[in-house]
């Protein structure tokens, strides 16, 4: 049984599903099982998580594509047109395996390509509530796996998965930061509170174009509060010149850590450590919320969220529409919590079925297998 891997997105989504792939690696002896990657520096990231799994024996590979487009692709980064071309130039090699598992979506264009043979599986990437996470294509996926019983009956409910074909239960991502986490990072020399501002990169949705600076420049000039600027890991993938201005702008303040898109971004080390969420609609408060704490989101399109399933996680903490304001909406956040303990609960059960610590990786492993022995 061979099963590939592979990595045509940004890093962000790889700790989704490369967890899994080591534990068929190490659970399934008898499952060859490949990662490959579109850049050189994706696979390097990739071999540095897979370290963490030494019991575990895959095989790496760089996908293949015309010299010029891999000088463009490192350069610019694995934009769609990207993605595309690394499906188009391996479409013999994606066609030699038994099971293609991936956490994005663009993958789907194989079938176009004529990639009939291999089942392709979806890992998904976050948890959150946006519609993009319930596009009409995911029924064009064989196999989902999914973190709890929230997306389970939103896809269910518009027919986008069938049972038999989907299992929840996994959120891979956890697996990894526990793996990596040995000790608790102190980023800031002293004691006072850490707000993360986590804006999304879409802006039709992100409080970055309408609020950000103005964000920043509030706590650059207050010393009450410590921040964490570390947007969506897409926000500055292809600014990089934007990126590096705003670290030397705010970058040099001792109570401010500015990451526009390094691995701390994505692994958890934020989320884990900061005091306060602040964002907009990005799905990292889910994985923030594991350990409840404060949360405030940022309105900036003046949406009528209310009662939308697609704004759901906005019932856990204050709404700003402005932040004339900011700095006593962060006292209010903090002093008010405790009126949104149970709400944060109740809404991580439902959107993670997890048992304690558990790791849930193996059961997707599992679950995967099994799929595709049964599809054989």
């Amino acid at each position: 049984m061979r099963i590939l891997f592979p990595y045509i997105a940004q890093p962000h989504q790889t700790l989704h599903s490369l967890p899994i792939a080591m534990e068929i690696a190490s659970r399934h002896p008898e499952a060859e099982v490949h990662l490959a990657c579109t850049t050189q520096s994706h696979l390097d990231y990739v071999r540095s998580l897979a370290a963490y799994y030494p019991e575990s024996k895959v095989q790496f590979s760089l996908l293949h594509l015309p010299q010029f487009l891999r000088r463009q692709t490192e350069r610019y980064g694995q934009t769609a047109f990207f993605r595309l071309a690394s499906l188009f130039f391996n479409k013999n090699y994606f066609s030699s395996f038994q099971g293609i598992v991936v956490p994005e979506r663009t993958s789907l264009y194989l079938r176009k390509l004529g990639v009939n043979k291999p089942r392709l599986i979806w890992t998904r990437h976050g948890a959150g509530d946006r519609a993009i996470g319930f596009a009409r294509d995911v029924k064009k996926f064989d196999y989902v796996l999914m973190a709890g019983h929230k997306i389970e009956e939103r896809l269910l409910a518009q027919g986008a998965i069938r049972p038999g074909c989907y299992h929840t239960g996994v959120y891979a991502k956890f697996d990894m930061v526990h793996r990596m986490r040995h000790r608790t990072l102190r980023l800031f020399n002293n004691n006072r509170p850490t707000v993360l501002y986590n804006p999304h990169f879409n802006t039709r949705l992100s409080s970055w174009p309408k609020m950000g600076l103005n964000v920043l420049t509030h706590f650059a000039n207050q010393d009450r509060y410590n921040l964490i600027f570390a947007p969506h890991y897409r926000l500055f993938d292809n600014k990089k010149a934007e990126a590096l201005q705003l670290e030397r702008a705010f970058g040099h303040y001792p109570h401010m850590l500015v990451d526009t898109g390094s691995a701390r971004s994505i692994d958890m080390t934020y989320t884990s450590t900061a005091d306060m969420y602040l964002g907009d609609v990005s799905s990292q408060v889910a994985e923030f919320l594991v350990k409840p704490r404060a949360c405030m989101f940022l309105n900036a399109h003046n949406v009528d969220w209310e009662g939308d399933e697609n704004y759901r996680f906005w019932s856990l903490g204050s709404v700003l529409n402005t932040i004339d304001s900011l700095g006593e909406d962060i006292e209010q956040a903090f002093s008010s919590h405790n009126a949104f303990v149970n709400l944060q609960k109740d809404y991580i059960r439902d959107t993670f079925d997890l048992v304690g610590d558990e790791p849930t990786a193996p059961v997707g492993a599992d679950a995967i297998v099994d799929f595709l022995r049964m599809a054989s």
